[in-house]
């Protein structure tokens, strides 16, 4: 999978963690009948539990090894779990937060046209908004879709792009499925379990803000933060890969690279507090 880094304008590719066991459990009969067991709430609370034991913390420096993660980005100290690790807080000062609309978490960003026809295609399956919410978002149209996929080596901290208050949440529970291109035979984000806010921003107006639980990913730790300063933490996601998906209105214009990558359905790696766009 190539993803577009602004930094250097070049291009890497990302593999997808677990690959060959998630083929597995899409792509055959057996699989599929195993992975009926594996979406179901018991073993994600197993799994949960175990990445949450002291014995996990010897799992966390051969993973860090294998994906490559610089450490120096996040608070140094030891960890008494894997789910500990993998719930790290970044180190003060690394995550400086932008100007503008900013990104909600370490990611990778593909944009889309928010309209009530509008179908989003997300890992090869197409969807309508109101699937993604559970309600009508006829008040979107002309506005923009911004899907964050968090990958499993990535912080799994996530912000308030922007300052303001919450004026409505609600959750909708489902079964939790990978966000994997593999599983592209389920509609994901209207089958997963998720948290839906509606927030009042200062320079934005009213946004969208979704956080997609996925396969063995127990809990979505939302703080419950009712006014909120551009940047600051609104929760975190516990093991697995998770996605975060931020809808704007018509006024919001995102930074043209990522908007020339998204048009060519190239995702975009974007970081924790980066500027992604400005009001228009």
């Amino acid at each position: 999978m190539k993803v577009y880094v602004r930094k250097t304008g070049e291009y890497k590719e990302v593999v997808q963690y677990g690959s060959d066991t998630l083929k597995f459990l899409y792509g055959n009969a057996f699989g599929r009948i195993l992975l009926r067991l594996a979406i179901s709430k018991l073993p994600s609370k197993i799994y949960g539990r175990k990445k949450a034991s002291k014995r996990s913390a010897k799992e966390v420096p051969s993973f860090i090894k294998d994906h490559g993660i610089d450490m120096t980005q996040f608070e140094e100290r030891e960890f008494e779990s894997f789910t500990d690790f993998f719930t790290r807080k970044f180190r003060e000062g690394v995550r400086p937060i932008g100007d503008g609309l900013v990104s909600p978490a370490d990611s990778k960003l593909l944009v889309y046209p928010a309209d009530k026809d509008t179908r989003i295609n997300v890992k090869g399956r197409e969807y309508y908004l109101s699937e993604i919410t559970g309600r009508n978002m006829d008040e979107y149209k002309g506005g923009k879709v911004l899907v964050f996929r968090l990958c499993i080596d990535d912080g799994h901290r996530y912000c308030f792009p922007a300052k303001g208050t919450v004026i409505e949440q609600y959750d909708i529970k489902g079964k939790l499925h990978t966000v994997s291109p593999l599983s592209q035979a389920y509609k994901i984000y209207k089958e997963n379990s998720r948290k839906v806010s509606f927030l009042d921003t200062e320079e934005f107006g009213k946004l969208c803000y979704i956080e997609v639980g996925a396969i063995l990913v127990g809990k979505i730790v939302d703080h419950g933060k009712k006014v909120f300063g551009k940047g600051e933490e609104k929760g975190y996601f516990e093991p697995g890969g998770s996605t975060i998906v931020v809808i704007v209105p018509e006024g919001v214009a995102v930074d043209n690279d990522i908007m020339e990558e998204s048009s060519k359905g190239i995702e975009t790696e974007v970081k924790y507090g980066e500027r992604i766009g400005q009001k228009c």
